[in-house]
């Protein structure tokens, strides 16, 4: 009988939350956020609350007769941990990897003790997504979505609200990467999502930003590219035409400008011919006059 009485004492105790909630709450945040554990209760005058961290249960804060005392020197909890002097809850600000770990709250009251587990988890932040296109597929506009660094994520395509495609990765990865074929006259707007179960980073872009760089875009493209190179084409046969034409023209007139210089010399010929100076003329027709004084 002692022993049956004192398994339902037991049962009791545990049913009134005297030995506490052995239930976990799993909690989720990136890094350099801030995160608070709450204790779901309102702090009386005489209550207890003890925050403890880690497998050796290392008490970190507590408030005791409505005093908060904070254990965190010297640690990685230092300058990081608040308490809510109406609730005992207990807030990390800018949370690092290392505050990853089992967190154990014990409160002591006059309606009995009771206790409350939480499992932080502290994810690496997420990167933005990046959207590059695959030059070497011309034919069709293939992009490629891609993140550097990240472990426990999905990363996934969107077509507006509707998911196109998605992988996921449960450990650290160096890279993640997933493709996407698009049509070059598609006006919609394409998102790439990366995520935790708790939070995501999403990169938007239209087929226009990348596509429209493609040498090779679509048939109407391809076509104007064709009629242009052989346009281009015409006019250096026609240039070469012309060219060989005017060549042509000109060599019969520099044939008849030879023809018109050249010289005939012929023997020269020699006859006397009778010169009489005027100066001799002249002198034999001098006259003389007298002079008076």
């Amino acid at each position: 009988m002692i022993h049956i009485a004192s398994f339902f004492y037991l049962c009791f105790l545990l049913l009134n939350g005297v030995f506490g909630d052995t239930e976990v709450k799993s909690v989720s945040v990136t890094e350099g956020d801030s995160v608070t554990l709450h204790t779901g209760v309102k702090v009386q005058q005489d209550d207890h609350i003890l925050w403890m961290f880690g497998p050796k249960e290392t008490r970190i804060a507590e408030i005791h007769r409505q005093i908060i005392y904070i254990y965190a020197t010297n640690t990685t909890f230092e300058k990081r941990l608040q308490m809510d002097s109406q609730t005992g809850s207990l807030t990390i600000r800018n949370s690092r990897t290392e505050h990853s770990g089992l967190y154990k709250l014990q409160i002591i009251s006059n309606r009995g003790t009771s206790y409350k587990r939480f499992s932080v988890s502290v994810y690496a932040a997420l990167p933005v997504p990046v959207i590059t296109r695959d030059s070497s597929k011309c034919q069709n506009c293939s992009l490629l979505c891609s993140v550097l660094n990240v472990g426990h994520v999905t990363l996934s395509w969107y077509k507006g609200n509707s998911l196109l495609s998605s992988i996921s990765v449960s450990d650290l990865s160096i890279s993640l990467s997933l493709p996407l074929e698009v049509e070059y006259q598609d006006n919609n707007t394409y998102s790439c999502v990366v995520a935790y179960s708790f939070t995501n980073r999403t990169k938007y872009s239209s087929i226009p930003e990348l596509c429209l760089t493609c040498p090779a875009l679509d048939g109407r493209s391809h076509l104007m590219m064709v009629i242009a190179v052989t346009l281009v084409l015409l006019v250096i046969i026609a240039v070469v035409v012309g060219l060989i034409y005017h060549k042509k023209c000109k060599q019969p007139e520099k044939e008849v400008q030879s023809q018109d210089e050249e010289i005939h010399y012929a023997d020269p010929t020699f006859g006397a011919h009778v010169f009489q100076s005027t100066d001799i003329l002249a002198a034999d027709h001098t006259e003389y006059s007298s002079i008076r004084i």
